[in-house]
């Protein structure tokens, strides 16, 4: 059992979301918010003293975005786990976002309930995806296996694409659900390349195959 409180800090520069983001984390005995900021160097001033555990951060910042700012957080503290949330559920956004160390993604406007589930995952599996992120993705290869990648992982693509939990796939896989992340995660890195360029062509190879074989 958890013997101490989870510090959580947000960053979003939307001013008007601090308030309802304070009110989130009233009632959460596992969870304490020690500060919500609208930079990422506002945070990295602050670090030293704050500590905290999680970071849950805006893409779109003035100054440092929320991508470069992963980079610089982690710099002052590499246990630090990174949360990224977004308006766009744009593909590119997400692959860049876990390249550079992401734990979580997830699409705003963020519920108290969608919040607290990521969290909860990122503190038992070290990672977390919004189910909307997950479809979006999934969907790109829509149900037809790819040799990009193995056997189970192509089983949890298609148990993904059919909307089931982590903890869901893990009971069908009868495996644990830290399994089941371990091979997501698996997944989500084999779409990174080098270049952009080449990312784009894997993409179009990928989708080329499913359209030949639909």
């Amino acid at each position: 059992m958890r013997t101490t409180m989870t510090k959580v800090i947000i960053i979003d520069r939307d001013l008007q979301l601090h308030q309802l983001y304070g009110s989130y984390f009233e009632n959460a005995p596992e969870y304490e918010l020690i500060g919500i900021y609208d930079k990422v160097s506002a945070v990295l001033y602050d670090m030293g003293r704050s500590m905290p555990d999680i970071i849950i951060s805006e893409v779109s910042l003035s100054g440092i975005s929320g991508l470069e700012g992963i980079e610089h957080l982690r710099k002052r503290d590499a246990s630090i786990k990174i949360l990224i949330m977004s308006q766009q559920s744009d593909f590119e956004i997400i692959k860049k976002a876990f390249k550079k160390g992401a734990n979580g993604y997830l699409t705003k406007p963020v519920t108290r309930n969608r919040l607290f589930h990521a969290l909860d995952s990122i503190q038992q599996y070290g990672a977390a995806l919004g189910h909307d992120v997950a479809k979006m993705i999934i969907s790109s290869f829509q149900r037809k296996p790819l040799k990009t990648f193995s056997k189970r992982e192509n089983q949890i693509i298609e148990y993904l694409g059919q909307g089931f939990t982590y903890k869901d796939i893990a009971e069908k896989l009868f495996v644990t659900p830290s399994t089941v992340n371990f091979h997501i995660q698996n997944i989500y890195l084999k779409l990174n390349v080098n270049s952009k360029s080449e990312a784009l062509e894997k993409l179009r190879q990928l989708e080329a195959f499913q359209l030949d074989h639909s």
